[in-house]
């Protein structure tokens, strides 16, 4: 008898899990700090899917994800693999560089001293 366990934590042959390299957790987590320290963000959760990996960021704990920064392989080649989705489910910007795709989050950083 042959019984095989997988736990979805197990990556399978077949069906590869999408997930952020370390240095791509790097960059979003470095923009996440900053955020946190202005005050805009509160919590973040990651999803590692067959297709997608996802960067969720929150305003408050118990809230819809105010921005979700995504990673599509295999988009690598046409769009770009990164993308930064607001809200309401808009893409806000596209791209094969993450750095140059999280730029779209930092401008809100950025405000007019009075």
């Amino acid at each position: 008898m042959n019984y095989q366990s997988t736990s979805p934590l197990q990556s399978n042959n077949r069906d590869p899990q999408v997930a952020f390299h370390r240095r791509e957790l790097s960059v979003i987590l470095s923009l996440y700090g900053r955020m946190v320290a202005a005050g805009e963000w509160r919590d973040y959760g990651i999803s590692c899917l067959r297709d997608v990996a996802v960067f969720s960021v929150f305003r408050r704990t118990a809230e819809h994800p105010l921005y979700r920064i995504e990673k599509r392989p295999r988009l690598r080649g046409r769009q770009g693999q990164y993308a930064v989705i607001g809200p309401g489910g808009q893409i806000l910007k596209r791209g094969s560089e993450l750095k140059t795709v999280l730029r779209v989050l930092e401008r809100k950083l950025i405000r007019a001293v009075e």
